[in-house]
């Protein structure tokens, strides 16, 4: 996975979180989004970047 350095400390922990986990599903995102208190354009910022990547590199 490509090394990302999002803005905003609460999503940068968000993403750390992940990564550490290795759980890049829908759950685990919306785990993280509650944990970090991030906003709803920095949650669709982990789909996008987690999920739709994945699913990018799967076709």
């Amino acid at each position: 996975m490509s090394e990302i350095q999002p803005k905003g400390e609460q999503l940068r922990n968000a993403v750390r979180w992940l990564s550490e986990q290795r759980r890049y599903t829908a759950d685990a995102i919306g785990q993280a989004a509650r944990r970090f208190d991030l906003s709803p354009a920095e949650e669709q910022f982990l789909f996008d970047h987690f999920l739709h990547a994945d699913n990018a590199a799967e076709d």
